[in-house]
């Protein structure tokens, strides 16, 4: 089956009946073989260096547009040790700033909000919300100054498909269209921009990123590690649906009442209803979606090769209009988020220090294990590695 065939089928009848199939049989999407993959890819400096390099020059979803909906909206968030200040400008524009005040560096803005000016708090330097400079006291000592050429940095950047995306690297260039490729059209079809923004959490773990980010992309681990929470009990173990959009992946993860529709055709046979829909968005983002709305797994280095920043968001598929239903949404991140936290990232530390620890030549990733196997093989290809001598 074709890329162009997998967009016109979207998430319809035919992707529901490949997770069908394999749920009735017991099987899953294979690999042609399985994978060796040498340990200096998960532990050395240099890769990791190479891999830092890769980050700052590829474009990045920074903030969801759920995020900031409205006019004077903003988020400020680190990615990759740079603080963004990302705004929505009274014309309804989003921008992508670096944080950091042009006279001596401080940081204008903090967390997030509504606001038509941010003040660095040093010198109170003022910015608009396009980051232009707008005032500044004692302005007779700088004289000459032009304060159109002061404003803040603003990093490439573009919004599309229900996100804010930029590259860290000022000046560079943002092909949004050449990055996505096909995939730009699959994530419309969800209309993430329609979505309600609800919340996030952010923390480190002793783990390489992307041994973090295999971990969304198979469900062999599914009855070990969430053998007592919503996914191990409602998910058919090691059971997937995967298909590539050039570097990036979607994974189905059929739910166990997808086998109804074989006594009852007449359901629903949207995949959305009877899957996880996981998608790996090249470089790290991870978006897995639920019947009722999506987690936003943001997954980077964060300065040694075993270690890794981890950012878990939620959005709603129908915003909510009540207290009720807002805690309805609350308690339903809790669970995810719980198992993120507690189950995954309890386990994934261990994995790092078999990497650190370990004096065996290589890992071994399974045939049934197909999305890590891409994801390994897109990565190590862009970082310019060969797997038998990384």
């Amino acid at each position: 089956m074709t890329v162009t065939e997998l967009t016109e089928s979207s998430l319809g009848e035919a992707l529901t009946r490949r997770a069908l199939d394999h749920a009735l049989a017991g099987t899953t999407d294979m690999a042609p073989e399985t994978l060796l993959v040498p340990l200096s890819y998960y532990r050395d400096d240099e890769v990791l260096a190479r891999e830092e390099d890769l980050l700052r020059r590829t474009p990045l979803a920074v903030a969801p547009s759920a995020q900031i909906p409205e006019v004077g909206d903003y988020v400020v968030r680190a990615v990759m040790g740079t603080s963004l200040l990302i705004t929505r400008d009274a014309n309804g524009t989003a921008h992508v700033l670096l944080n950091y005040c042009r006279h001596r560096g401080a940081r204008p803005a903090e967390g997030c909000g509504n606001s038509r000016r941010f003040t660095c708090p040093y010198h109170a330097w003022n910015y608009d919300s396009g980051g232009q400079l707008v005032g500044l006291p004692g302005q007779e000592g700088f004289e000459g100054m032009d304060p159109a050429e002061h404003g803040l940095v603003e990093l490439p950047n573009e919004e599309r498909h229900g996100f804010v995306w930029c590259v860290l690297t000022a000046g560079a260039e943002l092909d949004l269209d050449a990055h996505l490729g096909t995939l730009g059209a699959e994530l419309d079809q969800f209309d993430y921009a329609s979505f309600g923004y609800l919340t996030e959490r952010e923390f480190e773990s002793g783990v390489n990123w992307k041994g973090a980010l295999e971990a969304f992309a198979e469900a062999y681990h599914f009855p070990y590690v969430h053998g007592e929470s919503l996914i191990g009990l409602n998910t058919v173990a090691n059971t997937s649906v995967h298909d590539p959009f050039g570097r990036h992946h979607r994974l189905g993860f059929p739910l166990n009442w997808i086998t109804a529709l074989a006594d009852d055709p007449t359901g629903s046979w949207d995949a959305r209803d009877n899957m996880g829909v996981i998608y790996w968005v090249y470089p790290n983002l991870i978006l897995a979606n639920s019947p009722v709305g999506v987690e936003l797994i943001e997954i980077l280095p964060a300065g040694d090769p075993t270690r890794c920043s981890v950012r878990h968001g939620w959005m709603a598929r129908v915003p909510a209009t009540t207290d009720e239903e807002r805690a309805g949404y609350e308690a339903i991140y809790e669970g995810v988020h719980a198992a993120v936290r507690d189950e995954d990232f309890t386990m994934l530390p261990s994995c790092g220090e078999g990497v650190r620890q370990g004096q065996h030549d290589h890992m071994v990733i399974g045939r049934n294990e197909i999305g890590v196997q891409h994801m390994i093989r897109v990565l190590a290809g862009e970082l310019g590695l060969d797997l038998d001598r990384a």
